[in-house]
């Protein structure tokens, strides 16, 4: 769940970082898109360092969802019988009821991302637009709705980053004394706040036609 957990995030910082580029102007955001698809070439054909990545983030996904089906149902199978009292705790927080439902809505979410800006197959301007155009028709105001599912995905985002922080945290025993114990939880909700914010940007300027 860590190993997953931290190479999603590394991948989520990386993504963030290159949506950014979207405000220096097309050429630069194209540039970008380019780049990612002729990495190491002409050692490597081109694709093959995005490729390998890609399959490295696909089989994340997967350990990363099959590593907390096993540790809710070994958790189930260690204590059978509900507690008669429960503890507020961080574990029960908001963050905790909402990972269920939240990784679903995020699974949903990147299907329509990929089919969205990646193969432009329900893009206003198709597949063969290129990355930046498809960005600014992706969230044009009469598609405000797709930004509003961007909105609600990346705050399921940071929901689990922050819960996931959070539970590393603790399972490293760094959350004994009460001090530092404060400042990591700040320190989670400061980064998992930060990365969100740094998605919703670009779609939120090209809403309100800041972007074009």
């Amino acid at each position: 769940m860590a190993v997953t957990g931290a190479i999603l995030v590394l991948f989520l910082i990386g993504h963030m970082l290159g949506n950014l580029k979207v405000f220096a102007g097309a050429d630069s955001f194209n540039h970008y898109a380019e780049w990612l698809r002729t990495v190491g070439s002409p050692a490597l054909p081109n694709r093959t360092a995005l490729t390998i990545a890609e399959i490295v983030l696909g089989i994340s996904v997967l350990l990363h969802m099959w590593a907390a089906v096993s540790l809710a149902r070994r958790a189930a199978k260690a204590r059978p019988v509900k507690y008669a009292a429960k503890r507020k705790s961080q574990a029960s927080g908001y963050a905790t009821h909402t990972m269920r439902y939240g990784g679903v809505i995020i699974a949903l979410f990147v299907i329509w991302h990929l089919l969205d800006m990646t193969f432009g197959a329900v893009n206003p301007k198709g597949g063969d637009a290129t990355p930046y155009d498809r960005m600014i028709a992706g969230f044009q105001p009469d598609r405000w709705w797709v930004a509003l599912f961007y909105l609600v995905a990346m705050a399921m985002v940071g929901l689990h980053l922050r819960h996931g922080m959070w539970s590393a945290f603790q399972t490293l025993g760094l959350t004994r004394r009460p001090n530092v114990r404060r400042g990591l939880q700040t320190g989670a909700a400061v980064v998992s706040a930060a990365l969100v914010l740094g998605f919703v940007a670009a779609p939120f300027c090209i809403l309100i036609g800041v972007v074009k």
